[in-house]
């Protein structure tokens, strides 16, 4: 693709994600989020491959689809109020919007587009997917969050931390595996949402360093996770890296992936939740389960395959530079937490 063409579509990419994160009307919100899902069609698709189209496609009609239920309940809210402000909404507006921003997200249970999208893109798309593309949604969702159902929440918050586990026990693709990593965690920061709008700007934070730290060293070496342990040819420091962002990403202490999860656990019992506190903990083991054993294949094992292999790395490194400075971030933020929970 033409580098001026590639610069083109990120800059509307970023732009279009400001525009709904700056709006308080739901008409510009809704044209911010259409021109963001314009942008990315063509970064999903660029791999020419079949499964980059089919992926496109359901993309593409997915985010329409949400994009049509918001504009509709931005309608419906306009005509019964007069006012096409994001925060003045009505009960089955509300829900209507929550349900589009959930399909958007892919929360469950409309979550079955995401992982197949996931498998048809580049790693470095998919980053993306997980990472910028969930700002604007959750904006909405930030906006609105005096209005929502905290028992709904809650209930999807669950149910996606329950899918996202169970869903990814019987994957071998990395992509697909951090497709149901992003919906265990999509339940966490919902959860978060009831709670506390600041403790859901922190786990979002975090979220993304974690993920980014997660995606960019399996970005050039991996389709599946047997492949993951090739990468010492590449880059000896990549597997080790790899193995702790991974533990860190299933929320084990004391690495960063603990802090949000732990305060996110704080306030579900502080607030007399104990028993939705409970479930969302035990749903998220099937998920440390899948990190522990990626982490198992990525350093703790060597593929026979690569005993004679010629050391590439000594010839060409290629990791970014700005890898090393999301891996140190996702290792060593946990004694922070008392400053970022007070100053998010």
């Amino acid at each position: 693709m033409n580098p001026m063409i590639w610069a083109m579509l990120m800059t509307s990419l970023m732009i279009s994600t400001l525009i709904t994160m700056t709006s308080n009307h739901w008409l510009l919100a809704w044209i911010g989020l259409e021109l963001n899902t314009l942008s990315i069609l063509p970064a999903i698709m660029k791999s020419h491959h079949p499964r980059a189209a089919e992926a496109t496609i359901k993309y593409f009609l997915i985010q329409a689809t949400a994009a049509t239920m918001i504009l509709l309940a931005s309608i419906i809210t306009a005509w019964q109020t007069g006012q096409w402000y994001i925060s003045n909404t009505t009960p089955t507006t509300t829900l209507l919007t929550t349900m589009a921003i959930m399909l958007k997200l892919g929360i469950a249970p409309g979550h079955l587009w995401y992982p197949q999208v996931l498998q048809g893109v580049t790693m470095n798309t998919a980053l993306i997917i997980s990472t910028w593309q969930k700002l604007a949604p959750l904006t909405l969702l930030y906006i609105t969050h005096h209005a929502l159902n905290p028992t709904t929440m809650l209930s999807l918050g669950l149910l996606s931390a329950l899918i996202g586990g169970w869903g990814g026990l019987n994957q071998t693709q990395t992509r697909a595996i951090m497709a149901f990593s992003s919906i265990a965690h999509m339940g966490w920061l919902i959860t978060a949402m009831v709670l506390s709008p600041s403790l859901t700007t922190l786990t979002m934070i975090t979220y993304m360093i974690m993920t980014a730290a997660t995606f960019m060293p399996l970005a050039h070496t991996t389709k599946t996770i047997t492949d993951i342990g090739t990468t010492w040819t590449l880059s000896p420091m990549t597997p080790t890296a790899t193995m702790i962002t991974l533990v860190s990403l299933g929320g084990l202490p004391p690495l960063t992936g603990f802090m949000p999860k732990w305060l996110i656990l704080k306030e579900l019992s502080s607030t007399g939740l104990i028993t939705i506190a409970t479930l969302i903990l035990m749903a998220s083991l099937p998920s440390l389960f899948f990190y522990i054993r990626l982490a198992y294949l990525t350093m703790l094992t060597v593929p026979p395959t690569t005993i004679n292999t010629e050391h590439k790395w000594r010839f060409k490194p290629t990791q970014p530079m700005h890898t090393t400075l999301a891996i140190a971030t996702t290792t060593l933020m946990l004694p922070l937490t008392a400053t970022l929970y007070s100053t998010t």
